[in-house]
């Protein structure tokens, strides 16, 4: 998989949520949104189906990362935030959401959110995985 990490579906009747672990930084927006959807003690830890899709499509929204992502069965996704908005944090990391394409070692990657390495120290370059001093 591109980006360094495999990407894992869950799927209910009318949306797939799709998970990227190593894209991760543990903000949990996720958990703290939806508990009944997301929650780590359960397996598996994120059940989309006991949700309405409004609501998931709200809360995988907020994930800065873009480790969690959406896609409708019907094969909508998600809409890029416009204009692109790019903030750095006080220790350098770049988060950026919109319509983009970042390139990755494996090729290009269409993106809608990202945390991107602002200190070259990412073993998942180029996002964000909280090795270096951009992460802390």
């Amino acid at each position: 998989m591109s980006g360094g990490s495999e990407r894992k579906a869950y799927r209910a009747q009318s949306i797939t949520v799709t998970f990227e672990a190593g894209r991760c930084l543990h903000a949990a927006e996720c958990v703290h949104g939806l508990p009944e959807v997301f929650d780590t003690a359960k397996r598996p830890w994120i059940q989309p189906g006991n949700a309405t899709v409004e609501r998931l499509v709200e809360v995988v929204g907020r994930c800065p990362s873009g480790a969690l992502q959406y896609e409708h069965v019907d094969g909508g996704t998600e809409s890029p935030d416009r204009p692109t908005m790019i903030t750095r944090s006080a220790t350098g990391q770049l988060t950026v959401r919109g319509e983009l394409s970042v390139d990755t070692p494996q090729g290009a990657r269409a993106e809608t959110r990202v945390v991107l390495c602002g200190c070259g120290q990412s073993r998942l370059q180029p996002y964000c995985d909280h090795a270096g001093s951009c992460g802390r």
